[in-house]
């Protein structure tokens, strides 16, 4: 089992069943675990105008951020005592999603001159504020442009996980 189906399997054993509609969406990395769960749909705002649905959307996702705050905060205390990791928490509500708390993880590069006026000409521009926030503007692009690639790749490591915890132990 992976880290992420074990993850998954204990936040479905741990959450609430009437907070998300289906089993909530795990991401982790290094450093964090992101738990998206889908809100149910909310009735009342069909037939409504545009400007009004948002306005209800926004005040559901509020209800639902207030009213689960302090058992989130307690999952993920437990979280972090057993997986040793940050846990970020967020929503899908219809075609968006809205995150409550993320990490901002410092990340140390060397770059050469010519990639170093990439990021100056960003700031330059006020693209970005710094060559931190360009850099982090770069990588959301890259990101943005080649997400069927990344997830393909991401599917592949998941592969070879299963297929190293199938393998002899003591290979770590």
């Amino acid at each position: 089992m992976t880290a992420e189906e074990q993850l998954s399997a204990w936040f479905t054993g741990r959450l609430p069943e009437n907070w998300f509609a289906g089993s909530p969406k795990i991401v982790v990395d290094r450093e964090e675990i992101t738990v998206l769960g889908t809100l149910p749909p909310l009735s009342v705002v069909e037939g409504l105008p545009d400007a009004e649905r948002a306005a209800a959307m926004d005040g559901y996702v509020e209800r639902f951020r207030e009213e689960t705050r302090e058992r989130r905060i307690d999952i993920a205390g437990e979280v972090e005592r057993r997986f040793r990791r940050k846990v970020s928490w967020g929503v899908v509500v219809g075609d968006e999603t809205v995150m409550f708390t993320t990490l901002s993880v410092p990340v140390m590069t060397r770059l050469r001159q010519p990639e170093r006026q990439v990021l100056d000409t960003l700031v330059a521009a006020g693209v970005a504020r710094s060559r931190s926030d360009a850099l982090a503007w770069c990588v959301r692009l890259v990101g943005k442009h080649t997400d069927t690639w990344l997830a393909d790749l991401r599917d592949a490591l998941q592969h070879v996980d299963r297929i190293r915890a199938e393998g002899p132990g003591g290979l770590d």
